[in-house]
């Protein structure tokens, strides 16, 4: 178009100089129109090359949006493929599984119910081992209770059994050193007094100073009632060869024995269903019979004094 143009413009010179006026200006008017044209070409040529700029620009981004879309959908494709894979072996593994579940299922149902069976009866084991674990609480709070009271009672007979020795302490003051001595021991209280005191030798009849020591005991037991009484005659061991009524050492012992009975007796305040008399001969030896010494402490009568038991009969028989 450019071309034609100037051959247009150089045909118009070379005229001008050998054409009229009028054709001159009817050249002129269509140089004028072509000239304006050309420009107008320009313009839309411009508009064109701007258009295909844009459109090359957009063609590029398009480009861009498809290979990354590409890209995308390639990647989707292959989770998807790894995804298949997977749930085809799940699926096979859950077919697998399900072929073998009714016997598992029947396998592990035994198996819960056993293991329910056995969880009841230790249930069952454990609340019978409860009831006998309360059972034996509450036995051992009363063996406790009953401890504590047998405990209360011996005490008490302890202490009681404390005040009668001083009490027989004090009466038989007077006799002291003469062969009578007053212990305390294993709850009970012994009064032990040597023959020499009590009897002459081979007889049981008691003198006048055996007599008053044993009035004096007397009156101190008979303001203890609850107390059981025993009265032991105890000889050495020299055969007796007294009186021909009695047959040795033994029988001996047992009628001194019985002879402090009778004075204790005469007191009335002493029940006599608490006195027993008992002779031990020459068995129950306190020293040595090979000196004259060792056997005038073994002869001697021996008054053990108990207290009664009753109160712990009583709470051992009621439990």
């Amino acid at each position: 178009m450019i071309k034609k143009i100037s051959l247009l413009v150089l045909t118009f010179v070379l005229l001008s100089s050998c054409v009229s006026p009028k054709i001159y200006k009817e050249l002129e008017g269509k140089y004028n129109n072509l000239k304006q044209e050309n420009r107008k070409l320009s313009d839309e040529n411009d508009m064109l090359l701007s258009a295909k700029t844009a459109a090359e620009n957009e063609l590029d981004q398009l480009q861009s949006a498809y290979d990354k879309a590409v890209a995308e959908r390639d990647k989707l494709q292959s989770d998807y493929n790894a995804t298949k894979a997977n749930y085809d072996a799940l699926k096979d593994s859950y077919d697998a599984l399900e072929k073998n579940s009714s016997a598992a299922i029947a396998a592990n149902s035994q198996k819960n119910r056993e293991l329910l069976a056995q969880l009841e009866a230790k249930e069952q084991a454990l609340a019978a081992e409860n009831q006998r674990l309360e059972k034996l609480k509450k036995e051992l709070e009363d063996r406790s209770n009953r401890v504590a009271d047998l405990e209360k009672v011996i005490a008490d007979k302890d202490a009681a059994m404390t005040a009668l020795k001083e009490a027989i302490s004090r009466a038989l003051t007077d006799f002291e050193g003469k062969g009578l001595t007053v212990e305390q021991r294993d709850g009970k209280v012994y009064v032990s007094m040597e023959n020499k005191l009590l009897f002459s030798s081979g007889s049981w009849a008691v003198g006048t100073e055996g007599r008053r020591a044993v009035k004096q005991l007397g009156s101190v037991l008979g303001q203890n009632p609850d107390i059981a009484v025993l009265i032991e005659g105890h000889t050495d061991n020299v055969p007796y060869q007294g009186n021909a009524q009695l047959s040795g050492n033994w029988d001996l012992s047992t009628k001194r024995a019985t002879a402090i009975v009778n004075i204790l007796q005469e007191n009335p305040a002493i029940n006599p269903e608490n006195l027993t008399a008992a002779g031990r001969g020459e068995f129950a030896p306190v020293a040595t019979n090979d000196t004259p010494e060792g056997r005038a402490k073994n002869r001697r009568i021996e008054v053990i004094l108990t207290p009664k038991l009753d109160e712990l009969s009583k709470l051992l028989n009621d439990n």
